[in-house]
């Protein structure tokens, strides 16, 4: 309704805001008197927490209030970032309550209380546009004192400035229209009951939830299923999504969403006082937050409780120094299960294996698209804000802090919550550790040599360089020695990771060449005085001696059940200092077996034996399949699904991605990479009968990954750029060289799929902040349409254009009714099919399935239940180094 500049009082020599109604609005008595409101009620409020009104006028039609200027972001803007840490979300909410409670005492009700409506400045908050406010009617009492009475105005045909705002509407004087940000509006508000000052206590415990979460408390993918849950559910305790919050919090924020306005806070002032309290400490012993009493039959209650912490502060101290020592104690074998709806995404140069905390108390790791955090004592697991897509996480020193890599750059959070912090550039990262000293050592690039950079950010610098690319093409895998100065990490070559170049070496801060000490092409880690690495299947352990950078003894076997990643070289295994072990569990015969499903999920027919083939592409006649298959390069082989026969077309050629068949079945595509040691990316198309070599049509040192060949046969979709930074470009078969774009932004872009007419792209896009189907036309490209609401990926097109399949984030395969046919997309009924493990391959975003030519089955690579990825915890494993 209004249009804000900076502006320069003249007379008074100070930076202000003025606010303008907007001239298309000028005509509407309504929005008129809104706006004339607004300077009434603003006038009467002076408070530090509140923006103030400096003047009010008007220049001919052109009405205009002069306020405060402000240095600083909204809270929705911060938000973006993820939760704030509990200090800042305390400190706000204190200083939030303090000006609502001022406006309450003047009889001004907020009635539109938003992390839009918060402004963050160096001297706190700031509450803004209070011209939704409705002004209260005082009256007085029998007493003489002043009380507060709701002005009653009708629903249907009243004034809208009943009623709060809607972000973007686009009509506000609509008659009838509730508006609002439905997900802080109060039950009373959505039932048209009037609101009071508990009204804007139900939005601040929404905004509260939100601070300490980053995520909003009630939600719904439709109007109606927002206000649905407003009005019946409660939100997961923040205890649950943050585990580190005091238990307190979960007291003040539940009873400010209370249903009933009689059950919250009947007054700011009492809520603050509470959020001061467990900000000054009230909330240590995890109590809820209510008033101790200070005398009388429960004052034991406090000591009481000091000695039971303090018992279980010695018996905690105890088993941790037991563990370090190994206790003479056997080891406990237990499992740890993805979160519910969720699978592990532990595999693959897209992944997040999990990582433990150098005290053993917690493990992240990711799964659902996003990283969660795990407390090993309570066995509950929480979702971290704003770490959609985040990759390879590590740990600090003291346990406090996460490292992980998202969107091209390496980026840290607290544990405890707060804003994710970017520190460099990593485009395609090979894993990192925070050493003892404050620095962090990461390989940015599947070709480069290790860097360091300080946690607190800067530019990066090498430790190691790639000086004989002929001896090895990648330095991956850093892991910190336990003075701080010493690194671990693989080095190898792309064209023959398995060579007896291959090792494990280590560096030195200090400068000086580096040390192999073991062959290997896989990552190694220090604990308990010994070197882990994984050999075939089995965790190995071998004595090592960190003073002297030596190897003291032979290996010894710990365990033969740990998972190689062959597509990345890492083992996907973690270690505490404090002796507790996690690992993914390596299944026998790993891989999938190509079957086809019918749409109710039911099984029709196998093809061929299981092995580990990944990305199945049919051809155009539904008769063959293409797949990739090899260790450690990949090549492309073609499945005939009537004989069940597989044949090879290449050799030794390091393929990227799933290869891609021409239209008429005569060809395929596919891309290799770093041929001969070469850093290139080459473009080679082959016959699909194998009878000729394949030829390269281009070139590039940037990457490419091809995803899709047009109808027409006249242009081939290509994923361009590092991993976690991919753009969608479109290269004529004829003409490479005259590529395009036609995705491109600052967000993750990839998996285009051409519709059966070739006017419309599908593909997955990570705008939202997690993997999504969106659809653009083809070849313009500009509007998006999005067709997942909760997560999506591999996207593919019914043969006759009406249905957009893709796999959900609970991996269940969904169907998605579109209409294509006109100049927009139009998205219907999105459905589940069926829920099946498919294994696409090493890296998340490839291929489980595809749909048949005729479009009444699926061809599934089918992992078999006994493929779920499963994770083993073991406590105390040094154990089983007493035992060899």
């Amino acid at each position: 309704m209004g249009e804000v500049y900076r502006a320069r009082d003249t007379r008074l020599d100070r930076t202000v805001a003025i606010k303008v109604l907007a001239s298309h609005l000028s005509a509407s008595p309504d929005v008129r008197q809104r706006f004339e409101r607004e300077a009434r009620t603003i006038s009467q409020l002076s408070h530090p927490h509140i923006c103030a009104l400096h003047d009010v006028g008007r220049e001919g039609e052109t009405e205009y209030l002069v306020m405060e200027y402000l240095e600083g972001e909204t809270l929705a803007d911060r938000l973006l970032k993820g939760p704030l840490p509990l200090e800042q979300t305390l400190r706000y909410g204190v200083q939030i309550a303090d000006a609502l409670d001022k406006a309450h005492r003047q009889g001004i009700v907020h009635r539109d209380l938003k992390p839009g409506n918060v402004m963050l400045t160096k001297s706190g908050v700031k509450l803004l546009d209070f011209g939704l406010a409705k002004t209260l009617e005082r009256s007085l009492d029998a007493t003489g004192r002043e009380q507060a009475a709701v002005m009653q105005q009708p629903m249907a045909g009243g004034s809208l400035t009943a009623f709060p705002t809607v972000m973007g509407s686009p009509n506000l004087t609509q008659e009838g229209t509730i508006l609002g940000t439905f997900q802080y509006m109060a039950p009373e508000q959505l039932e048209g009951k009037d609101a009071d000052a508990r009204t804007d206590i139900f939005a601040f415990g929404c905004v509260l939830y939100e601070m300490a979460t980053g995520q909003k408390a009630f939600s719904g993918s439709t109007q109606a299923s927002l206000i649905s849950s407003i009005l019946r559910d409660e939100p997961p305790p923040i205890s649950r999504v943050q585990p580190m919050s005091p238990p307190a919090l979960d007291h003040v924020v539940k009873k400010s969403l209370a249903k009933d306005p009689e059950d919250r806070w009947q007054n700011a002032a009492d809520l603050g006082g509470e959020l001061k309290w467990i900000a000054e400490g009230g909330s240590q012993t995890g109590a809820a937050a209510v008033a101790v009493p200070r005398r009388g039959r429960q004052a034991w209650i406090p000591w009481a409780l000091a000695g039971l912490l303090l018992v279980v502060t010695l018996f905690l101290a105890n088993e941790v120094r037991r563990l370090r020592t190994g206790g003479g104690a056997q080891a406990v074998h237990s499992f740890i299960d993805p979160p519910e709806k969720t699978e592990f995404r532990f595999t693959g140069d897209d992944s997040a294996p999990i990582a433990i905390s150098p005290d053993g108390s917690r493990v992240v790791f990711g799964a659902g698209g996003r990283l969660w955090l795990r407390s090993l004592a309570a066995g509950t697991a929480a979702a971290l804000a704003a770490t959609e897509g985040g990759r390879f996480p590590f740990w600090s020193p003291d346990s406090r802090s996460i490292g992980f890599f998202s969107d091209g750059k390496l980026k840290i959070l607290e544990a405890s919550g707060g804003p994710v912090q970017t520190i460099c550039d990593a485009p395609n990262p090979r894993g990192g550790s925070w050493g003892k000293s404050g620095v962090i050592a990461f390989a940015p690039d599947i070709s480069t040599g290790i860097f360091r950079v300080a946690a607190s950010g800067g530019t990066a610098s090498p430790i190691t360089t790639l000086a004989d690319r002929k001896k090895h093409t990648t330095h991956r895998w850093p892991y910190f020695l336990p003075d701080g100065k010493h690194v671990l990490y693989l080095a190898a070559n792309h064209a023959s990771p398995k060579s007896e170049e291959s090792g494990i070496y280590v560096a030195s801060l200090d400068g000086g060449g580096p040390r192999r000490l073991l062959s290997s092409y896989d990552s190694a880690q220090y604990a308990s005085g010994v070197l882990l690495s994984v050999r075939d299947a089995s965790l190995m352990a071998t004595p090592f001696d960190p003073e002297r950078i030596a190897l003291t003894g032979p290996a010894v076997r710990i365990a033969d059940d740990v998972n190689l990643d062959t597509g990345v070289w890492r083992g996907t295994f973690t270690v505490s200092e404090t002796g507790v072990l996690a690992y993914l569990i390596a299944q026998e015969g790993g891989g999938g077996r190509l079957t086809w499903v019918d749409f109710s999920g039911r099984k029709l027919a196998t093809i061929g034996e299981k092995s580990a083939a990944y990305s199945p592409e049919l051809s155009p006649d539904g008769r063959r399949a293409s797949v990739l298959m090899g260790d450690p390069n990949n090549d492309v082989w073609v499945h005939e699904l009537s004989r069940g026969v597989r044949t090879r077309l290449t050799t030794d050629i390091q393929a990227q991605v799933a290869p891609v068949w021409s239209p008429d079945g005569s060809q395929i595509v596919f891309v290799q990479g770093l041929r001969e040691g070469r850093e290139e990316y080459f473009v080679s198309i082959i016959a699909a009968d194998g009878g000729s070599a394949p030829k390269d049509v281009y070139r590039s040192k940037d990457r490419f990954e091809v995803s899709d060949w047009s109808p027409d046969g006249r242009h081939v979709l290509v994923d361009r750029g590092n991993i976690g930074a991919t753009d969608l470009w479109v290269f004529p078969v004829d003409d490479p060289g005259k590529a395009f774009p036609l995705v491109q932004s600052t967000f993750l872009e990839h998996g285009g799929q051409f519709s059966p007419d070739g006017r419309w792209v599908a593909y997955v896009s990570r705008h939202s902040g997690r993997d999504e189907v969106y659809v653009t036309s083809f070849p313009g490209g500009g509007t998006r349409w999005q067709v997942s609401g909760s997560g999506g990926t591999q996207p593919r097109w019914s043969p006759d254009g009406r249905e957009l399949y893709f796999l959900s984030t609970s991996s269940e395969l969904m169907a998605a009714a579109v209409d294509a046919g006109g100049s927009r997309i139009e998205v219907g009924d999105v459905r589940a099919l069926f829920r099946v493990n498919m294994f696409a391959g090493p890296r998340h975003g490839l291929y489980g399935y595809d749909v048949s030519p005729d479009g009444k089955r699926f061809l599934v690579n089918d992992a078999g239940e006994a493929s779920v990825p499963r994770v083993a915890l073991v406590t105390n494993w040094q154990a089983a180094l007493a035992k060899k």
